[in-house]
């Protein structure tokens, strides 16, 4: 149950000149289990390379959930959450280049400074003045109105004939899938390949499998109404870990195991199938955020040649994913299941965090 019971605080900015109060309405993080719609001080440019944007529509991930449930101890008390969302831009600072007042915008989960030893890697979300600070370790999206830092490289023009809500799932979903999921795994044609979770991220590494033709794609996941779904999205066969051994189905039904396993859960127990089921010379590509140790059973693994993977998006594909978008190749708007109005965002956050019984997958929160 999501403790909302947190009295207000006075937490006011004035415009210098005016000494007029400036104020906005977020979603404010105080606690594991703790969050608050509440009002909190718009934000206002603070570098050059600064842009304020009006959030549009947002989302909740399954990160978001992880800090509300305390496994994200960088989050202070006080922060406003949320790292996706598309928006207008109300004002730029004088460093910013790409975009002007009024511009339409994807916001990048991943902040990127452009030129830091990480950023010329493209390994953005290690940059050193960024990667993943929105709703992290500075204020995020879940608000009337949001910060972006180094707003030319974090940042991207909303393509007018996509709507708002496909856009937002180019925020953080559809890149980690691509990147973390399919890309690390090393996806390639004629490939057998597993999924572990059919949640937005497992689903995402779904879709943009498909691009690269695997023969075979077995889904995993307790849900059977997620299971469903990704049966009518792609997948070839489905295991519900529930009521079967998955591992045991896939080993009787494959040579030696999969190509590709990629985790997209973040539990022990998911990752384990994942070892169970790769065959030698294939790719566990871990995607899921995990809050405590797994077991590695490298005592069965050392000998199989096999390459295990893991690690936070960059969002360097974003600009293809976008394409892919653009041209009908993907359509982002069926993985959206629920709407809610941004100061519906208590409500939201509950029906995301009973998501089996919500047949939730992601939700739009429309500011």
């Amino acid at each position: 149950m999501i403790n909302t019971n947190v009295p207000a605080k006075k937490n006011l900015s004035k415009d210098s000149s005016s000494e007029k109060t400036i104020n906005m309405k977020g979603l404010v993080y105080n606690g594991p289990g703790k969050i608050e719609y509440k009002e909190v001080p718009k934000p206002e440019i603070k570098k050059p390379t600064d842009a304020i944007v009006k959030i549009i529509k947002t989302t909740i991930c399954g990160t978001d959930l992880g800090i509300l449930h305390g496994k994200t101890p960088s989050v202070k008390p006080g922060t406003t959450l949320g790292h996706e969302g598309v928006g207008i831009i109300e004002e730029v600072g004088a460093g910013v280049g790409h975009f002007k007042k009024g511009d339409r915008v994807i916001i990048s989960c991943i902040t990127a400074c452009g030129s830091c030893e990480y950023c010329k890697k493209q390994m953005y979300g290690h940059c050193k003045d960024g990667g993943w600070i929105l709703g992290n370790l500075i204020n995020g999206t879940q608000a009337e109105y949001v910060r972006i830092p180094h707003a030319d490289n974090s940042l991207y023009i909303a393509t007018e004939d996509i709507n708002d809500e496909a856009l937002v799932m180019l925020s953080d979903i559809l890149p980690t899938g691509h990147e973390m999921g399919v890309i690390n795994g090393c996806v390639k044609p004629g490939d057998t390949i597993a999924i572990v979770g059919a949640g937005p991220i497992g689903m995402s590494a779904l879709l943009t499998a498909q691009f690269y033709s695997p023969a075979k794609i077995y889904m995993i996941d307790l849900d059977d109404n997620r299971l469903e779904l990704a049966k009518k999205w792609g997948a070839t066969d489905s295991i519900n870990s529930g009521s079967e051994d998955a591992a045991k189905k896939i080993l009787s039904e494959t040579a030696d195991g999969v190509d590709v396993a990629i985790e997209a859960v973040g539990a022990p127990a998911t990752f384990d199938i994942c070892q169970q089921i790769v065959r030698p010379g294939g790719h566990i590509a871990n995607i899921g955020v995990h809050g405590k140790s797994v077991d590695l059973q490298i005592q069965d693994l050392w000998i199989q040649n096999i390459t295990i993977t893991m690690g936070l998006v960059n969002t360097n594909t974003t600009p293809m994913l976008l394409k892919t978008l653009t041209s009908g190749k993907i359509q982002a708007e069926k993985l959206i299941t629920h709407h809610f109005k941004l100061d519906e965002i208590i409500r939201a956050y509950e029906v995301f965090g009973n998501a089996a019984e919500e047949k939730a997958l992601k939700i739009i929160l429309t500011n």
